[in-house]
């Protein structure tokens, strides 16, 4: 009878570990097809920049393709609700940023919960944006944007990416706390060559999609977003030093459909960490002003809850609506 029971002991706990060694087969083999990875925006801007160079990288590491696949709208809930909505395989990604946080409070009827549904694989970089206008406006500082906005309230106009978006928020948070009338321009896409070509007057978009027209003078930086000055542009003040507490930054990090196995997320977790530690590609990020956000699932996870709160409470104050 003894003999009887441990033999079944012994089946039972076998029985119990094919799951999980099935599991682990399964993260050491992959990926064993192309990944296809979602950027919520259209092309060219920050989030496809960034999402290009890391998928060349795990592209390289991993031996198969990371595919971008860009879908924009709805400040990314369109790109967003399809891996949702993906299976949990580790064969559809998310390029997440801080468009997803604003978005948990500005939209009233979304369809996922970003922090429920979406598992948090690695944070990969926060970047200031850039305060940046035409060089028809005729102004060079913070102060005299604010005093020139004041002087013709209702004539500038502020583009974004979309409502929600970082840019939108920014100036947002901008315009509450300097008391100034600028009209938001939400875009479905790129803002750059309307802003270029002086059909909107003001950005506050992020660093990485505007870096080189500031360098090359098409566009007029006037200060960086962020607490502190950036590296990559150390001349640029912020615009804390003329709107004291003033900060707005951009992020940027990859997600899942949640139940994607642990394994999986763990290993495309470690590799993400090994290209943020290479040099070529800090080199890299830097040159588009970013600080890199080395760390575990767990600490994009209280990044993300983080970004929610804060983005909740300016939406909530400034009585911002989706347009």
């Amino acid at each position: 009878m003894k003999l009887q029971r441990r033999r079944f002991l012994h089946l039972a706990a076998g029985a119990a570990a094919v799951p999980l060694l099935s599991r682990i087969a399964r993260a050491q083999g992959y990926p064993t097809k192309p990944v296809r990875w979602i950027v919520p925006l259209a092309p060219a801007g920050g989030q496809d920049i960034v999402a290009r160079l890391i998928g060349q990288w795990l592209s390289q590491r991993l031996g198969q393709q990371f595919v971008i696949e860009n879908r924009p709208g709805a400040n990314g809930n369109i790109g967003t609700e399809a891996v949702v909505r993906a299976l949990p395989d580790g064969y559809t990604l998310l390029l997440m940023s801080a468009n997803n946080a604003i978005s948990a409070t500005l939209y009233e009827r979304l369809n996922f919960n970003i922090i429920r549904d979406i598992a948090p694989i690695a944070a990969i970089m926060r970047v200031p944006n850039i305060m940046e206008v035409n060089l028809s406006v005729p102004v060079k500082t913070v102060p005299e944007f604010i005093a020139y906005a004041k002087a013709h309230p209702g004539k500038l106009n502020m583009a974004s990416g979309g409502n929600g978006s970082s840019a939108h928020m920014a100036g947002e948070l901008f315009k509450m706390m300097t008391g100034v009338n600028i009209v938001h321009v939400p875009y479905r896409g790129g803002t750059l060559s309307d802003l270029i070509g002086g059909r909107v007057q003001v950005s506050f978009g992020p660093m990485p999609a505007a870096i080189e027209h500031v360098r090359a003078g098409t566009l007029r930086a006037l200060a960086v977003t962020s607490a502190t000055r950036s590296d990559t542009l150390p001349d640029l003040p912020t615009v804390a030093d003329f709107v004291p507490g003033y900060e707005s930054s951009s992020w940027f990090g990859v997600g899942a459909p949640k139940d994607t196995p642990v394994e999986i997320v763990d290993k495309l977790n470690k590799e993400i960490n090994a290209a943020l530690s290479d040099p070529k590609m800090q080199a890299r990020l830097a040159d588009l002003g970013a600080t890199v956000l080395p760390g575990s699932p767990a600490d994009f996870g209280k990044l993300i809850a983080g970004e929610v709160e804060k983005w909740g409470k300016v939406v909530r104050a400034a009585n911002i609506k989706v347009e």
